[in-house]
């Protein structure tokens, strides 16, 4: 398919924050697009509809319409089967169909592509690229696993440089390539690397691996930048190309000093050769500030951004939907949406609000939403994810997918939280979460973390605690 070749495309999980980015970026370069899906939930579910992208929420072969000449089908077991009368009606039209990961990899492959990879920190890092990019006027295409919180779309197609959220999940369940390894990789920003997604990776050398494939494809004059961990210092070799290295600490690549978090953090970014360059950001948390850090390496390191723009850019950017921002406008008791796919995001959400509202005791409300936090090999997580926290409402974990892998119950992620020393409820529904949240004193935090819908809560609980916390005086600020 030529990207100057208009198409008429209907994508099957639309969405899904892939898929819904992809279909951003194929409406931008001038395709007619819409889609279906049966599981859509805020917030991608009311993002669409502010995108205007027209889409079913139910799975039926009339949606197929006769002008659809291209069908996209997610990457969920449930899509790719008879059950769906809408893959049915695709092979029985004789309908070109193919995933979001290869029509992405088929359209960007005479562009300049940046993956950005990681097990934490991507979607950050591809929407601060994108914005700073934009900023500067370098019209770039991208694709974002996640909502800008300013909003924006998730997905455009550009002139310029195109930046791609590397995902390395698998692509299907008959196709069982990282997501990234499809595209093509001219340059790459490799942010960290620990052990997720155990139901397809069992094992930390079987996770590993891809990104060790994909370092492998760079070239000798690839840019190359990576977060200074021993975990990437351990794969760094598989490149022929020469890494860039970044982080928080005095080290041999650049690095911030003279943090001071706050509404509006401030720090002091160091090239290696020990130039300096006052940063302003509006992010929360020290991962933020590491996730900056290697952004501007990377742009700094390519000149694609002057110094001035990277500031102004910097300080402009609102950060992405779901990753720390603030629900509630004027209660004194903030209601903070974290992401919580994994240890990692979920732990490094905790210690962005301990860093941020010291002192204040900080409730979790919880869903254990991915098949990591539902695996019995992913128990060990909870005895240290929620240290220092007050206490714990757990929602039940779904059930979808249950019979693929060892299944967690409800009953064994709380007995493991309590027994950690972290006072933790059970709660199914937004009325028992209200209720366990009924007995607040006024001083608490209230972090939702989750990548699941969260039984509506991140739309029900604002204003309960704007109508409840409201008359205070604003104590609750960053």
């Amino acid at each position: 398919m030529s990207s100057d070749t208009p198409r008429h495309i209907h994508f099957i999980g639309i969405a899904g924050a892939g898929m819904s980015a992809a279909a951003l970026m194929m409406r931008d370069a001038g395709h007619v697009i819409g889609g279906s899906d049966e599981e859509a939930f805020p917030p991608i579910s009311t993002y669409l509809e502010t995108m205007d992208i027209p889409f079913k929420r139910t799975l039926a072969a009339g949606n197929i319409g006769p002008e659809i000449d291209l069908v996209v089908l997610g990457g969920s077991a449930r899509l790719a089967g008879e059950a769906n009368p809408e893959f049915t009606e695709t092979r029985r039209r004789e309908i070109e169909m193919t995933g979001f990961p290869q029509l992405i990899a088929e359209q960007t492959r005479d562009r300049d592509v940046t993956i950005v990879a990681g097990s934490f920190g991507k979607s950050s890092c591809t929407a601060l690229l994108a914005h700073i990019l934009r900023e500067a006027g370098k019209d770039p295409g991208y694709m974002i696993g996640a909502i800008p919180a300013g909003g924006g779309p998730t997905g455009a197609w550009g002139s310029g440089p195109m930046i791609l959220e590397g995902d390395e999940y698998i692509v299907s369940q008959t196709d069982r390539r990282s997501k990234f390894m499809l595209y093509d990789v001219d340059h790459l920003l490799l942010t960290s690397l620990v052990h997720d997604h155990l139901n397809v990776f069992p094992t930390y050398p079987e996770y590993e691996k891809p990104f060790r494939d994909l370092l492998a494809r760079l070239s000798p004059d690839a840019t190359l930048v990576m977060r200074d961990s021993p975990s990437l210092r351990a794969i760094a070799a598989d490149s022929v190309a020469t890494p860039v290295w970044y982080g928080t600490a005095t080290g041999e690549g650049w690095y911030c000093r003279d943090v001071t978090f706050g509404e509006v953090s401030s720090f002091t970014l160091v090239s290696p050769e020990g130039r300096t360059l006052a940063l302003e950001t509006q992010l929360l948390g020290a991962h933020n500030i590491e996730n900056v850090v290697g952004v501007a390496a990377f742009l700094l390191t390519r000149g694609l951004v002057t110094e001035d723009e990277l500031q102004s850019a910097v300080a402009s950017f609102q950060g992405i939907r779901r990753r720390l921002d603030r629900l509630t406008s004027v209660s004194s008791v903030p209601v903070i949406e974290g992401f919580g796919s994994s240890y990692e995001k979920a732990r490094s959400a905790i210690e962005a609000m301990l860093l941020h509202y010291p002192g204040r005791p900080l409730v979790v409300i919880f869903e254990p939403h991915t098949f990591s936090w539902r695996n019995a090999e992913g128990l060990t997580w909870y005895d240290t994810v929620f240290d220092d926290v007050a206490r714990v409402i757990v929602i039940p974990p779904p059930t979808h997918g249950a019979a693929s892998h060892s299944q967690l119950t409800h009953d064994q992620i709380l007995a493991r939280i309590n027994a950690a020393g972290v006072p933790a409820v059970g709660a199914a529904t937004p009325s028992e979460c209200e209720a366990a949240l009924a007995d607040l004193s006024g001083d608490e935090v209230v972090l939702l973390l989750s990548s699941g819908p969260l039984l509506g809560l991140p739309a029900s609980l604002p204003a309960l605690f704007d109508g409840r916390w409201g008359g205070r005086d604003g104590e609750g600020d960053v």
